[in-house]
Formats: structure tokens, sequence, C-alpha cells
């Protein structure tokens, strides 16, 4: 039985695919990004609503984007070698 951590991150990892697919097939009904964007702000706000407050969830938010922006910054280019 895998320990609580990697329970947690394996059940983690299957919401994430989730939501991938789910945003794969948002793409082939609008080619409009911010369409999509809004779309999956509102069903974080509707998952939060029985118990959060709207500007609770934007703080939520914004810490989760806080953590995933550095995760997908790009990585400096190095500089060229002298030669």
């Amino acid at each position: 039985m895998p320990a609580a951590n990697e329970q947690n991150f394996h059940d983690y990892k299957r919401a994430e695919a989730k939501a991938l697919e789910i945003m794969r097939a948002m793409k082939t009904s609008t080619p409009r990004t911010v369409d999509i964007e809004l779309a999956l702000l509102v069903a974080i706000f509707e998952l939060h609503k029985p118990s959060l407050p709207g500007p609770t969830v934007a703080k939520i938010i914004q810490g989760h984007l806080d953590v995933l922006s550095q995760h997908y910054a790009r990585p400096a280019t190095p500089p060229p070698a002298a030669g």
C-alpha cells in the first residue's frame, strides 16, 4: 500500500491528466484561448463555491499561479561560447 504522499501525488496526476484531456476537448469547441481560460477558471470557482467566498478562491488561484509560473518559466539561455 503506497504512503499517503505517494497516493496524493498519484491522485493529483490522475486529475491533471483528466484536466489536460478536458482542455484538449475544449480546443475543438472554440479557437479562442480566452474562452477556455475563463471556462476553466469558472470551474475552479464552482468547485469552491459551497465553502469559500470568491475573493478567497482568487487568492488560492494566485498562490497556485505563483508556484506554477516558476515551473513553466523558460530557462535562461547561456551566453555564447567565446571563440
